[in-house]
């Protein structure tokens, strides 16, 4: 079954990239040209105030550019000295990337498993994973919703081990009576595209109020240097000044871009309530959701490919995302030391029946509730 002709009035896009850059184009194309016409495009003038910007809107000491999310993880887990013999909890269901840091340092990934409600990382099972090797948790805020850090961190001192947070998809959340970064040791973020604060191509940075992390990530980006001509161990991991510019942009939108996805989010909600084939995001009471992602899940697992085929025939370029959990994927552990602790089925049901509908903020109301109608309209076939 399809929407009718009369239905079908639209194709709703996933991503809204080409709007917000016409929304900001003066703004954009005047800061990509004060960084052309200076000359200076790495490690230069634009990147400094772009860190400085971030530091003080993320209530930080220091922020550090590096060239995409998954370098400003591994690259703050080496700064925290965690290598081989160290172990690293963090959750199953997330991005590669995450996990993939935690091999590239070096250490061992352990996967746990997530609530059944919130789909971030359950704090029970962080605790049942630790082991002496244990160094450091590193909870996703998942979706654009925080992980429940006042546990984490009773946890973490209880054990003392280290809080890195895998921020990529929640910069300007927070928790009921917590900000993101107050309770942990570093937080890491992505600037690619398709972020909440997104640039025109690749970029990350983190955040922290440690000036030893500070220090040591600044010399790992740059060939293990900040003074020119002279080097130590490091790598190639710079955020650019073009990218810096474009950044420092779109920060200064970034809240209300926020609250324009809450309110979608409340209209999703508000117009799929009632449906008994599929289950709806669930925000914690008090916190800030920025809706990264708004994700439906098919109650009977076997829907989800037919209502996914659904919705993009009838114009509504849904995703998925994560729809494979990490120990499920090809080549697992592709001889890297790891391993699951307890019952992983709470993310692999997440990954076997998640979609994610259109959420951007440039989305109209009326894009909004076709796709409302779409969604609808595969329940009442």
């Amino acid at each position: 079954m399809t929407l009718s002709a009369k239905e079908k009035t639209m194709n709703v896009a996933f991503y809204g990239h080409v709007r917000q850059y016409h929304n900001l184009k003066a703004e954009l194309d005047a800061a990509i040209l004060e960084v052309l016409e200076s000359g200076v495009y790495v490690q230069g003038p634009t990147l400094k105030r772009f860190e400085e910007e971030l530091a003080a809107a993320m209530g930080a000491k220091y922020a550090v550019g590096v060239a995409n999310g998954t370098d400003a993880l591994w690259l703050t887990f080496m700064a925290l000295g965690i290598g081989p013999g160290d172990e690293v909890i963090t959750n199953a269901n997330t991005f590669f990337a995450t996990a993939e840091a935690i091999w590239i340092a070096g250490a061992t990934a352990v996967l746990v498993d997530c609530d059944p409600l919130t789909r971030n990382i359950d704090p029970e099972a962080v605790r049942k994973a630790i082991t002496p090797r244990t160094k450091a948790i590193a909870p996703v805020h998942l979706y654009g919703q925080c992980a429940p850090m006042r546990d984490l961190r009773k946890i973490a001192d209880e054990h003392n081990l280290f809080v890195v947070e895998d921020n990529a998809q929640a910069i300007d959340a927070h928790g009921d009576d917590f900000k993101i970064g107050e309770l942990s040791d570093v937080v890491c973020t992505s600037f690619i595209i398709q972020k909440n604060l997104g640039t025109y191509g690749d970029g990350g940075a983190l955040w922290t109020n440690r000036q030893d992390v500070n220090d040591k990530v600044r010399k790992l980006r740059n060939h293990g240097s900040t003074k020119r001509d002279v080097h130590s161990f490091g790598f190639n991991s710079r955020l650019d000044d073009l990218h810096a510019g474009v950044l420092s942009v779109k920060l200064k939108h970034i809240a209300e871009w926020s609250d324009r996805r809450i309110e979608i989010a409340n209209q999703y909600t508000a117009g799929l309530k009632d449906l008994k084939t599929i289950d709806l995001p669930y925000a914690r009471p008090g916190y800030r959701h920025v809706f990264h992602l708004y994700v439906i899940e098919t109650k009977n697992a076997d829907d989800r490919s037919k209502m996914l085929d659904f919705l993009v025939k009838n114009g509504v370029d849904a995703k998925t995302h994560y729809s494979i959990p990490i120990h499920k994927q090809e080549g697992y552990p592709w001889g890297k030391e790891s391993r699951e602790v307890g019952s992983l089925a709470n993310a692999e049901k997440n990954a076997a029946s998640c979609i994610s509908l259109p959420m951007f903020p440039e989305l109209t109301d009326e894009e909004v509730n076709y796709v409302i109608d779409a969604v609808r309209a595969w329940e009442d076939q």
